[in-house]
């Protein structure tokens, strides 16, 4: 059953994650600190302005992106989400990735911590056509077999 914090920062997070758009990006962007620091497989960035540009490039390069969040739980200045990330590859094909981000909420409230956890080898690069076929062989080869 999905847990839902009663933390007004996080569901602040959760509901700007869930209607993020191009045109809501201002809202979500206004929720970390200037500095803020936000790390995930592929970007490692800080400041507002970068963490707005992760979110222009994926606005760029895939199509009717969008968040689901499933759990959001919290305990003093941590929070944690397990989300689902839905979007459509060129060629409309319809994929899944999901995830986990910790997220540490500064004295004022705002974000000044953003870490995304995801597999991109099983959520991403296991379901491309070629080199999916080599990650199954590789998964496949380094895969614990019983007795």
């Amino acid at each position: 059953m999905p847990t839902f914090s009663s933390d007004p920062r996080l569901a602040a997070v959760v509901l700007a994650y869930e209607a993020l758009r191009p045109e809501t990006m201002p809202a979500l962007l206004a929720l970390y600190s200037p500095l803020a620091r936000f790390k995930d497989p592929f970007n490692e960035v800080q400041g507002r302005a970068a963490i707005g540009c992760v979110f222009e490039h994926m606005f760029a390069t895939v199509k009717a992106p969008r968040f689901i969040v499933n759990q959001a739980v919290s305990e003093g200045d941590t929070g944690f989400l397990t989300w689902e990330f839905l979007f459509a590859r060129e060629g409309g094909a319809q994929m899944c990735i999901r995830g986990a981000t910790h997220l540490h909420f500064a004295a004022d409230g705002s974000i000044d911590l953003h870490r995304d956890y995801w597999d991109a080898a099983e959520e991403l690069y296991a379901k491309l056509p070629l080199l999916g076929v080599l990650m199954r062989a590789l998964q496949k080869k380094l895969t614990a077999r019983p007795r």
